[in-house]
């Protein structure tokens, strides 16, 4: 290596691609507009090519800008991240952390939880976003995620805490109105209230032993992109749905619902947490996830 890389400059840059223009990343960076125009133009120089495109309206990436993006957002996070470990080893852990989680599990079992944490890292500022959608952790600055899924593989790390049982529920004024399904097959003759993120979401694979049944149920009165949506109808006898565990465990407890084909299951999906591509988290992020994946699992409707 015959000169150090501007390491300093690829940090400038991320910035300025992640906020769309050198004066909102000056302003973030706390340095002058000029500071950041020269960082780049260095860069550009460098490298002999153009990373953005200017105009008097717009600013967007080159081929050049949007091959380098992914490195160089890296050099600006491990930056952050050491930064902030370093300053975190000395004092009370502080600062900013971004949660994003489904929004009925964030509603039933997050939400109980931060109180304890607030209470133990009083100097931590948490923005929590529930949403059912799979947010974009990168694209978003989400510093944790909490998913509950089958999850494929990707860059992001994630760590598994439990099992989340799906198990189809009723309640007795359903079943006896409607009778009681004794296996897949008889589900085409009742009334699903589906869940629109659920992959298959009316057409569910049920297994038992070594033997595996697809039950289709056409006749579908209800579809909401949201589990707690379904509880009211749920309990009025106005149809069966497939639901995670930890929303109807009180249900099942104190006898207002009931399983379907006990004998029967889905497949579990698991609870992850879901962090960036980071080798170094900031410590206060980190005492979160340690936080959430001793308490988690403990929680009712919870199965390791």
């Amino acid at each position: 290596m015959k000169r150090l890389p501007e390491l300093e400059a690829w940090a400038i840059f991320a910035k300025v691609a992640e906020l769309g223009a050198f004066s909102r990343a000056a302003t973030e960076l706390s340095l002058s507009q000029a500071t950041v125009s020269k960082a780049v133009a260095r860069l550009e120089q460098r490298i002999g090519a153009a990373l953005f495109q200017r105009t008097s309206r717009r600013l967007a990436l080159t081929l050049s800008g949007r091959a380098a993006l992914e490195r160089a957002t890296r050099i600006l996070e491990e930056g952050v991240a050491v930064e902030a470990e370093m300053t975190e080893q000395s004092a009370t852990l502080r600062g900013l952390i971004r949660l994003t989680a489904p929004m009925s599990f964030g509603i039933a079992r997050l939400g109980p939880l931060l109180p304890a944490f607030m209470t133990a890292y009083p100097d931590i500022e948490l923005d929590v976003q529930l949403n059912d959608e799979v947010e974009d952790l990168i694209a978003n600055r989400y510093d944790v995620a909490l998913r509950i899924a089958s999850l494929a593989d990707s860059s992001l790390h994630a760590q598994r805490l439990c099992a989340v049982r799906m198990l189809l529920v009723g309640a007795p004024a359903y079943f006896r109105h409607y009778g009681m399904p004794q296996r897949p097959r008889d589900l085409c003759h009742h009334r699903v209230l589906a869940y629109t993120y659920l992959q298959g979401s009316t057409a569910w694979r049920f297994h038992r032993k070594h033997r595996a049944e697809v039950a289709a149920a056409p006749a579908t009165p209800l579809r909401a992109n949201n589990g707690d949506l379904f509880t009211p109808a749920l309990l009025a006898g106005l149809g069966l749905a497939l639901q995670p565990e930890f929303l109807v465990w009180q249900g099942l407890h104190d006898g207002t619902l009931q399983i379907a084909m006990p004998d029967w299951n889905v497949d579990s999906l698991g609870l992850f947490i879901v962090t960036p591509p980071i080798r170094q988290r900031p410590a206060r992020v980190q005492a979160l996830i340690d936080f959430l994946a001793e308490r988690l699992p403990r929680q009712p409707g919870s199965t390791g």
